[in-house]
């Protein structure tokens, strides 16, 4: 007798994903779904006349279609415009974050299937349930990864970033589980993005969240085609965690357990300042410190206790840390975020810039900033900051951030929320009365009979 073949991870999560609809995505989840789309339409627009953007403008100038680009006149094609919105979206590393593996669901998921809906014309709420099923399965999947994607040289927010996608337009389409499946082994043929962005700060990164959204929405469309993938994407000798994070064997128990009743995708971060994750716990620590009337003059050097997993990206090589090549270079650089923090105040999007890169107020107090492993720090599994300040008469100040601010321990509030979707639309430009008549569209976009009626041009 013919026993059954057991399903394959991707079976699993295919048939969760065919499965949903609007009246099963809980409060919390829709409300964070919400949050992610207002994040990413306000950085959109943020990033709308930098010179990485203009790039992508140019290159998909012939690429038209019905799809808008945020913040931009042009129409483009459903692919070109998930490329540049998803590129503007993480362009600043301000986007939302997950504590456990820190993914940028936001800048893929929501150009992904936002480009999808615009050109269909689907609803609010079949649109929110898409992008919450992206969102969910990127965050999942950030938790069987860890830090092994990171280790061994890929962004997992590239890598990852993929397969979400894919399952987030397919299930926006009203793709059936077959289809999911195909989706997903096709996805991971599709997925890429390493981090050698790190040795000079040049803009590879950026783009890595619009690809795996387009990437994402190609692997869907295949899919949904007939074109088929291997049906053990994921748990397969020659899978995808062999391929992007071969130093650990697997357990897919995160990824699965649950799936469908409780939502981790809620409980997302987002970013008070625009810099890498992991960074940020630390200038809470620098403005804490100059919060004490710390000056300047008095600091002889800061250690800071970091986590292992966090060293060959945020503090070496030392050096290159301490005095960054380019502005995007610096939003990687702890030494130099906690600086920039400690004499201005602030590691926002005016912190990071030629001028700032080179002040040698600046670069002075970088230098005197270093870091030691501490083997008993939580990360991954809690983003902290620690420094220890010795002070030219030499006496020591110990600070400790506890926990990611604007993370699931000390979430940001609505009115923060609202309050950084309105600086970033400054920045880009727009007025506060754009900034105000789009905020109270996309606050009842779950409602919206037809999304591609929403301009969000110009």
């Amino acid at each position: 007798m013919n026993q059954m073949t057991p399903r394959s991870v991707s079976q699993h999560l295919a048939e969760w994903a065919a499965g949903l609809t609007p009246d099963v995505v809980g409060p919390d989840m829709e409300r964070a779904t919400v949050d992610t789309l207002i994040d990413v339409v306000g950085l959109c627009v943020s990033a709308r006349n930098t010179d990485y953007v203009r790039s992508l403008i140019q290159a998909c100038g012939d690429d038209t279609g019905a799809c808008g680009a945020i913040g931009h006149s042009g129409r483009y094609s459903p692919t070109a415009a998930a490329l540049i919105n998803g590129t503007a979206a993480h362009g600043e590393d301000f986007d939302n974050t997950f504590e456990g593996c820190p993914v940028h669901s936001g800048a893929v998921i929501v150009p992904a299937v936002l480009a999808l809906a615009e050109r269909r014309g689907l609803s609010g709420a079949v649109t929110v349930t898409a992008m919450a099923a992206g969102i969910e399965i990127m965050c999942r999947l950030g938790l069987v990864a860890n830090t092994a994607v990171h280790k061994a040289g890929f962004h997992p927010t590239a890598v990852l970033g993929t397969l979400a996608a894919a399952v987030a337009v397919a299930v926006a389409a009203g793709e059936p589980a077959p289809a999911i499946t195909r989706a997903l082994g096709i996805a991971g043929s599709l997925s890429s993005g390493i981090i050698e962005y790190l040795a000079d700060g040049t803009s590879t990164k950026r783009l890595h969240a619009g690809w795996a959204a387009q990437s994402g929405m190609r692997a869907a469309g295949l899919g949904a085609a007939g074109f088929t993938g291997p049906v053990t994407v994921m748990e397969g000798n020659h899978g995808f965690f062999s391929a992007f994070a071969p130093s650990i064997k697997p357990d897919f128990s995160p990824l699965l357990d649950g799936l469908g009743t409780e939502w981790v995708g809620a409980k997302l971060a987002f970013k008070p300042y625009a810099c890498g994750t992991m960074v940020q716990p630390y200038i809470d620590c620098a403005r804490a410190l100059r919060a004490r009337g710390v000056a300047l003059d008095d600091i002889d050097r800061i250690v800071c206790p970091v986590g292992q997993g966090t060293v060959h990206r945020l503090w070496e090589p030392l050096p290159l840390k301490q005095n960054p090549p380019s502005p995007y270079a610096a939003k990687f650089s702890t030494p130099f975020c906690m600086a920039i923090a400690f004499i201005e105040g602030d590691a926002g999007l005016a912190q990071f810039t030629e001028a700032k890169i080179h002040d040698p107020a600046i670069l002075a107090l970088a230098a005197r900033i270093s870091h030691v492993v501490d083997p008993a720090n939580e990360y991954p599994r809690n983003y902290s900051g620690h420094l220890i300040a010795t002070l030219r008469d030499g006496s020591t100040i110990r600070l400790d951030q506890p926990h990611l601010r604007g993370g699931s321990r000390a979430p940001l509030s609505h009115d923060e929320l609202e309050r950084k979707f309105h600086r970033n639309a400054a920045f880009g430009g727009w007025s506060p009365t754009r900034a105000d008549a789009t905020l109270t569209l996309l606050r009842d976009f779950v409602r919206q009979p037809d999304v591609s009626k929403i301009d969000l041009t110009g």
